[in-house]
């Protein structure tokens, strides 16, 4: 992975589907704007590309494609958004949040069978975040998070693949610097009042 060489930091939310990351992505870039600095948030999969709004349909069950296919879409959406998104941002000095990255492809496409090894080489190229915040929830409460926002289902919102998810999900702190796990099954406040203290 390539080391942010810009003079703003990148920063990444991850967690299971339902463990509130995108919650927690918006409180913080609300939080730094009003401190006076210039914000992007984003999000992947994003639906700007064509392996974007191919993954959508995907993660639908619309369509069925293979596991090592799936994260190569992954990855080119990936490629796309850094370049038109990401690098661009960084260059203009400012602050990139987003929601997911390289660290779900490793945890979701490490479930469906693909070496951790292989996904690590297929996203070697890209940024590395400077830092990443792996939000801690179980799977029986993602569930329930979930179910409650009346959404249909998508291919990885069932118990059994959320843990399987998660065994690799806890690894990555090991493996990577800047990755921090914080408990997301606390009160949205007092979750973001932890993820303020990463920062001031």
């Amino acid at each position: 992975m390539k080391k942010n060489i810009y003079k703003t930091k990148f920063i990444v939310f991850e967690g299971l589907d339902g463990s509130g990351q995108s919650t927690q992505a918006r409180l913080l870039r609300d939080f730094l704007v009003k401190k006076g600095y210039k914000v992007v948030l984003t999000k992947e999969p994003t639906l700007e590309s064509a392996a974007g709004r191919k993954i959508k349909k995907i993660l639908d069950k619309e369509e069925k494609i293979s596991p090592g296919r799936l994260q190569k879409l992954f990855a080119q959406d990936r490629k796309e958004h850094l370049k038109k998104v990401i690098i661009p941002a960084l260059k203009q000095g400012k602050i990139v949040i987003t929601d997911r990255y390289f660290f779900s492809s490793f945890a979701y496409g490490a479930t469906e069978g693909l070496s951790l090894e292989r996904l690590i080489k297929l996203n070697e190229n890209f940024l590395m975040p400077d830092l990443t915040i792996i939000l801690k929830v179980s799977p029986e409460i993602c569930l329930q998070r979930i179910k409650k926002r009346n959404k249909k289902i998508t291919l990885f919102e069932k118990k059994e693949k959320l843990a399987r998810v998660w065994q690799f999900y806890r690894i990555l702190p090991k493996k990577f610097e800047n990755v921090k796990l914080i408990n997301g099954e606390r009160p949205i406040k007092e979750v973001f009042s932890e993820i303020k203290k990463l920062f001031f």
